[in-house]
């Protein structure tokens, strides 16, 4: 029986590595190959084999405690809450928020970086991505163009 704590916090401590490094060290170029292939690929790796794993019932999926359990799809409302309501969908979808997150993060910090967009104007909303990810991008999309643009750096 597969341990869906552990692998709920591996998931999270990799993903909180990667969004320190992201954040509050230099862009080197290193540093941004590992963020991609070592934080967001690894996590990728990770929700792929869990989710095959649940699909074909390799993995165990043990109701979540006051969760439900199959019945599983993604077409209801219905199908999506019986997806979660299990310790393996929680783990595995939550994955998948944290490798999509992080690769948006990815994004503001190169386009930001890109545009000569100071470190302290994208820590904000990197913070604001990796807590709530659309709100993140939605500020950044509203920011990055007119920040650029003062610039003339906007491509």
């Amino acid at each position: 029986m597969i341990d869906w704590n552990a692998w709920f916090s591996m998931v999270n401590l990799l993903a909180l590595i990667a969004w320190t490094g992201l954040i509050a060290l230099p862009r080197w170029p290193a540093l941004l190959s590992g963020i991609l292939y070592l934080g967001i690929g690894l996590l990728c790796l990770i929700y792929t084999t869990g989710l095959i794993g649940l699909v074909t019932g390799v993995l165990s999926n043990p109701p979540a405690a006051g969760g439900g359990g199959g019945g599983a799809d993604f077409t209801t409302i219905a199908g999506v809450r019986a997806i979660f309501g299990t310790d393996g969908g929680v783990t595995i979808g939550w994955t998948h928020y944290l490798a999509f997150d992080l690769f948006v993060g990815l994004w503001i910090a190169r386009d930001g970086d890109a545009k000569n967009i100071s470190r302290l104007i994208q820590a904000p909303v990197l913070l604001a991505t990796f807590m709530a990810g659309p709100l993140g991008l939605l500020a950044w999309l509203g920011i990055r163009e007119p920040i650029a643009r003062r610039q003339g750096r906007f491509r």
